[in-house]
């Protein structure tokens, strides 16, 4: 599943791993088939846990194993985004100023009419990418700051709402900075 496997195809070393793939051993094959499983269950829905099964799949040695986690992963990291739960990670980082499901809910939509978002399977990722490149959070930042009921129904002043936009806006590139670590390499295709 990564960019890597471009470099799989080819050559003696792949006509070499198909071979050996066919004895692979039982124990391998059964663990892939636990991994995939999990993701097709939803018993695995976390960022740390989709990014794990993520790292196996894009080093697994034939290609074959290496389709059957396409559809379940992809399908994983939908329900990761469409069950909240990237929302309440995102929040978990965010305490202080919880994220506004606006935002990501806005990133959603953009990828999703975003003919370039083919470009990776891993939903979560391609939203926090969107969020950055399109600089979201300072748009929702500033319209939450000014909502009146976060200054106990009243309106705040330019300079409250500034202040309190800065603070939103810090909170939640952080948190967004830190999700994004998770990947060394982009989860993408090409």
């Amino acid at each position: 599943m990564s960019s890597s496997r471009s470099g799989r195809s080819g050559g003696s070393s792949s006509h070499h791993r198909s071979s050996k793939s066919s004895k692979k051993p039982r124990a391998v094959q059964r663990s892939i088939q636990q991994l995939i499983e999990s993701l097709e269950t939803h018993r695995v829905n976390t960022l740390t846990e989709l990014c794990r099964i993520e790292r196996v799949a894009a080093t697994c040695e034939n290609e074959e194993d290496a389709l059957a986690f396409q559809g379940p992963m992809t399908a994983a990291w939908d329900y990761y985004v469409k069950s909240n739960q990237f929302l309440t990670e995102l929040r978990g980082l965010t305490r202080s100023y919880p994220l506004c499901s606006d935002l990501l809910y806005d990133a959603h939509v953009r990828v999703r009419n975003d003919p370039n978002s083919n470009k990776s399977w891993n939903l979560a990722w391609l939203c926090l990418v969107k969020i950055q490149e399109d600089d979201l959070v300072s748009g929702y930042a500033a319209l939450e700051a000014t909502k009146p009921e976060m200054w106990g129904g009243r309106e705040p002043s330019t300079d409250e709402a500034a202040q309190l936009g800065a603070c939103f806006e810090y909170e939640w590139n952080k948190a967004i900075d830190t999700m994004l670590r998770h990947w060394s390499v982009p989860p993408t295709w090409f």
